[in-house]
């Protein structure tokens, strides 16, 4: 039996930090290429591996090769059954378990593709998953896709989607011993401040999954000198929002939610930078049930974003499943257990076989 263990402090071991996958890559093309049967596929920093059978239905199974900057946890440190490392949860425990899944899919009871990309941690536009739809879209195509992102071994449905934005004030510039003759746009920040803090968390329940909704800032820009009241402030939103919403419906809210702290006369604005869409509980398709199942355990609702989303907008029902707490993921404590990746394992393998 595969010490999956092991495996995941190896692939914890080969950095891949975004935008640096390439050894990472290298080292699952290998593995992949190693196997019989198997069709491989390399684009850029992202590898994907097929079945060629007859089944009728296919199963898309994938993971991300990156993981956030390290924060003094770039070597992988076992201690009895947990392993500590960047990436060890999000996701390098999934992607171990996908390299141990590999020469089981050319005799699975259903077709499978396996998807190892690149930069899911960064910018939705630099998104391996876009690459590879932009060269070679039917690698892509399945009837259900499993995301092995860090879910503690319970199926988490859908995803929240994600807005970014940016709220800037005005002010007037003035010396700092004579204040009145200006206006200081980062004193004017306090209202807008706590209209944020006071946003009215919405938690609504979709298919049985309670998901949660939330408002944060995240980064303050602002100030001249020492000497100078400053003449503009700006502060960095992070909004999550559930899948009963569309962006532009999310985005209305918070504009009316901000709107008494933001003067548009005074040229004060509220700009969208980026959309990240959510993805609805998708699991009525046999083989998402058959995976929750497997597993053992309710479902819950996935309380971030994923590349669920991704497949959702492209037809395909999704769903996260993988070993790991999400909400370790990116911490210099992250960690994966021995007993998660060998549930995973147990439950993927049991999909693929067609029992459950």
């Amino acid at each position: 039996m595969t010490d999956l263990l092991a495996q995941t402090s190896a692939l914890v071991n080969i950095a891949s930090v975004s935008h640096d996958e390439t050894v990472l890559a290298d080292y699952v093309e290998a593995r992949l290429r190693a196997i019989a049967g198997l069709d491989v596929t390399r684009i850029g920093e992202n590898v994907i591996a097929r079945s060629l059978g007859s089944h009728e239905q296919r199963l898309v199974l994938g993971g991300h090769l990156d993981t956030v900057p390290p924060s003094g946890n770039a070597k992988a440190r076992v201690e009895g059954d947990l392993l500590y490392g960047c990436g060890s949860a999000d996701m390098k425990g999934g992607i171990a378990i996908l390299l141990d899944l590999a020469p089981e899919i050319a005799s699975a009871g259903v077709e499978v593709t396996l998807v190892f990309y690149a930069r899911e941690e960064v910018a939705r536009v630099h998104s391996g998953l876009l690459e590879v739809e932009a060269a070679a879209p039917e690698l892509l195509s399945g009837d259900v896709a499993i995301l092995l992102e860090p879910t503690n071994a319970i199926v988490e449905a859908g995803c929240q989607g994600v807005l970014r934005l940016s709220a800037t004030l005005r002010g007037r510039r003035a010396h700092s011993a004579r204040p009145w003759v200006g206006r200081n746009a980062i004193h004017r920040l306090a209202p807008l401040l706590a209209r944020i803090a006071s946003f009215a968390e919405r938690a609504p329940v979709i298919d049985g999954c309670r998901f949660h909704e939330t408002l944060q800032a995240v980064r303050v820009e602002g100030g001249v000198a020492g000497n100078v009241i400053p003449d503009l402030a700006t502060v960095t939103l992070s909004h999550r929002f559930a899948p009963d919403r569309s962006p532009e419906e999310a985005f209305a809210e918070i504009r009316e939610w901000l709107a008494p702290a933001i003067d548009e006369a005074e040229g004060d604005q509220l700009a969208l930078l980026d959309v990240a869409p959510a993805a609805p509980p998708s699991l009525t398709h046999p083989l998402l049930q058959r995976t929750v199942i497997a597993s053992g355990a309710e479902p819950v609702a996935k309380i971030g974003w994923t590349d669920v989303a991704f497949f959702y907008e492209r037809g395909i029902p999704a769903a996260n499943f993988g070993p790991g707490d999400p909400l370790v993921a990116h911490g210099a404590d992250e960690f994966v257990s021995r007993n998660d990746l060998e549930r995973v394992r147990k439950a993927l393998s049991t999909l693929l076989a067609g029992r459950g």
